[in-house]
């Protein structure tokens, strides 16, 4: 290649980037559209690059009140740079281009493609219809053209992956608008999913969450209860899967055929993470939760029972309109019985074009503010205590990559011990790399994460280790320059091994 080639290749490379909000479902929403925009020739801009790239692509969540306000803040940021780039590309999909379709470009005429939930697998080919018609693609479609796991993937981990099981909602609850925007639950095939785990596994990966929003309604396609718990049961046999995890799943599909196999499939980590979103029988009912809090304080003594050292950890929602001094007492209360090793709180916020929004007795700011920091002490305390009960354990950590912001000023390195809790962990002498186990003892105990302060106890090389390093190795020897070609036109077909979404709000 002459020198005059390989300028051209430089200039002719495209880099892209993808911000994303919300959800797991979203995250891995994303790990697919990079997958897609990688295939169709561009390359992934450095990170840090702040809207620096030819195509940034917003993946929307609609779940907060001031979603909108984030995004066209975001937007108008942008708005300047394309001006003084001709052939940048900004395209927003996700819940909240679902559900504001009609007003994303009115508002913000200089985006160039709105695409939907159902439709993610269009974007390459929105792009350049696009950048040859000159004008903007809105294409929202009303059901899902292509389950996800179908789509090319760029995952962000060599060692740890998502995998969908489902997608969609048959709930009601009235907070919630994700139903709406995501459709009626649709589940996969059980084949296909093994079929991709296994994939996975054969590349490296040896933990696996398995996503959907209600995660354990797995099997209401075709009437099969006890689906999910099959499902993880078939995950005990795959063999080099080392940690299997779940998320999120709704108390009222939370049976005991559930426990048991997670008990009994020693891959399956003893973490839940069960959305409580409150202690109060008459919000819960408000709510349209299909269970009342002895209902709830009862799955989790059956977990504990069967799984002693299970870490349990919820959502809750502070101030939903009609809320009470007594009803907000209640859910201290199941706080307190529940004892959550971490609880995700969330102010209530309207969410437009759910029930609640329109509720009477929307509670004064000032006083969720209030109830909002009574329920953090709380949990705080609790967490403590929780995580203090750890202290002298031996635990074998999974070593993370990203999870400690100090750990290069302290030289540690950080991994999720089995409950998924995080460790920070005294570097070896021995090389130890993300995906690596190491064994440790527990030696001191903070709110939200444990020190394991003394040597690791033993150091064991994986092959998602392994998996990690040939990943980076990869990385670090990419050419500067990628002749890129035309976008290919349409939905990728399926990768011949199907290779692999849930709200925090379930």
């Amino acid at each position: 290649m002459s020198s005059s080639d390989r300028s051209r290749a430089v200039d002719l490379t495209r880099t892209y980037e993808v911000r994303t909000y919300g959800c797991q479902m979203n995250v891995h929403d994303s790990e697919r559209l990079s997958g897609l925009l990688e295939g169709a020739g561009y390359v992934r801009a450095p990170e840090g690059s702040d809207g620096d790239a030819d195509v940034v692509v917003f993946n929307t969540c609609a779940v907060r009140e001031n979603a909108d306000n984030r995004l066209y803040g975001n937007l108008g940021r942008l708005a300047p740079m394309k001006t003084k780039r001709p052939g940048m590309q900004i395209a927003v999909g996700g819940c909240l281009a679902q559900k504001d379709r009609d007003t994303i470009v009115e508002r913000a005429p200089w985006v160039d493609v709105v695409f939907g939930t159902h439709n993610i697998g269009k974007l390459p080919v929105l792009l350049e219809r696009a950048r040859v018609q000159e004008e903007a693609q809105v294409e929202i479609a009303e059901s899902l053209e292509a389950f996800p796991s179908t789509l090319p993937t760029r995952r962000e981990s060599a060692y740890a992956a998502w995998v969908s099981i489902s997608v969609g909602c048959n709930n009601t609850c009235t907070f919630c608008i994700v139903p709406a925007l995501r459709g009626k639950e649709k589940d996969r095939r059980t084949g296909d999913i093994l079929a991709e785990i296994e994939a996975l596994v054969g590349e490296g990966v040896s933990e696996i969450t398995l996503l959907g929003q209600n995660v354990n309604a797995y099997g209401s396609d075709i009437g099969d209860r006890e689906a999910f718990s099959k499902l993880l049961r078939a995950c005990g046999k795959i063999d080099g899967l080392e940690r299997v995890r779940f998320t999120s799943p709704h108390p009222r599909d939370f049976t005991d055929d559930v426990i048991a196999a997670m008990a009994e499939t020693p891959n399956v980590m003893p973490q839940l993470h069960m959305p409580m979103q409150s202690g109060s029988d008459t919000v819960l009912k408000a709510m349209r939760r299909s269970y009342r809090q002895e209902r709830f304080l009862g799955i989790i003594d059956k977990v504990r029972a069967s799984i002693p050292h299970a870490a349990i950890t919820t959502d809750i929602i502070v101030g939903f309109p009609g809320e009470t001094e007594e009803d907000f007492e209640q859910t201290l209360h199941a706080v307190r019985e529940a004892r959550f090793a971490q609880a995700f709180t969330f102010q209530y916020s309207k969410r437009p074009g759910t029930p609640a929004a329109t509720m009477e007795g929307q509670i004064p700011k000032e006083v969720v503010q209030e109830r909002y920091m009574r329920l953090s002490v709380l949990q705080e305390e609790i967490s403590w205590d929780e995580n203090k009960k750890q202290v002298g354990r031996t635990l074998e950590l999974m070593v993370a990559e990203g999870e400690g912001r100090k750990d290069g000023a302290t030289h540690r390195l950080s991994g999720r011990a089995p409950d998924n809790r995080l460790v920070h962990f005294t570097k070896p002498d021995t090389e130890v790399r993300p995906g690596d186990v190491v064994t440790v003892e527990i030696t001191y105990a903070a709110p939200h994460h444990l020190l394991a302060e003394g040597a690791p106890l033993d150091v064991r090389r994986t092959r998602a280790g392994d998996a990690w390093e040939k990943r980076n190795t990869a990385e670090a020897a990419k050419p500067a320059g990628v002749m890129l070609g035309l976008p290919q036109i349409g939905v990728p077909e399926p990768l011949p091994a199907v290779t692999g979404s849930g709200c925090g709000l379930d």
